[in-house]
């Protein structure tokens, strides 16, 4: 069954066309890779998908339902920047999400945080960039959710810890759930990925299983996504 379906999703800026004709199916269970260079509207369907924009044209369907209040209560999301209030204590942010979300575990954002040795008796602010991050990492992974939706979450990390974190989410997301990771970063993320989907310029330039694409190609995700870029340019 299709957890997210969109069918001719269009979101225009003004004259610039960010999305054009999207028609996606992303199935239950699933981990699926975003892949596409900055600025190739990875953002902009993974905000749609969160009910942050509004799309120009098109549907979209999160289980079922349009996004709203009800499709983000099966979402947990974790955007490109920081939306944590930096005054606050690591402790006092998980206990607020303990209280904003049903489906929040307590104990298991602690243990996350603790296993990458992050304090919570401090400031957000006081947190060097790479914990800040992991501070988000850790709240949006201890969601009981249906969808996780992590928009270039190692965009930030770097290439020593890239490896430790994309374990950390596969270990400690909802096997059961859909996993969505946007990036740009193909040849770090491509071994966990059970699904590709292929965006440039705002256009799906292929959505396929990820091993049955390296068998038929003999390539790496990345190399084929450099040569699907390459057709495009020629063309």
């Amino acid at each position: 069954m299709a957890i997210i379906e969109t069918e001719n999703l269009c979101k225009q800026y003004g004259k610039t066309q960010a999305l054009h004709f999207v028609n996606l199916k992303i199935n239950e269970g699933k981990i699926v890779g975003l892949l596409g260079p900055n600025g190739s509207g990875k953002t902009t369907l993974i905000k749609i998908i969160n009910n942050i924009l509004q799309p120009t044209s098109g549907s979209i369907l999160i289980d079922g339902i349009e996004p709203g209040i009800k499709s983000k209560e099966i979402i947990s999301y974790l955007p490109d920047c920081n939306f944590l209030n930096e005054e606050m204590k690591i402790s006092s942010i998980i206990n607020y999400f303990k209280d904003f979300f049903k489906n929040f575990d307590l104990n298991k954002c602690y243990y996350l945080l603790s296993q990458m040795n992050v304090r919570t008796d401090v400031k957000l602010k006081t947190l060097s960039k790479g914990n800040k991050e992991r501070v988000q990492l850790a709240l949006i992974l201890s969601r009981d959710a249906k969808i996780y939706v992590l928009d270039e979450p190692i965009a930030g990390v770097d290439p020593i810890n890239r490896d430790f974190i994309l374990k950390l989410i596969i270990e400690n997301y909802n096997p059961d759930s859909t996993l969505l990771i946007s990036t740009h970063l193909i040849q770090d993320i491509e071994s966990i990925l059970d699904e590709v989907i292929f965006i440039n310029e705002g256009s799906i330039i292929l959505h396929e299983d990820a091993e049955k694409l390296r068998s038929e190609k003999n390539m790496s995700i990345n190399d084929i996504f450099k040569e699907e870029l390459q057709c495009l340019v020629n063309l």
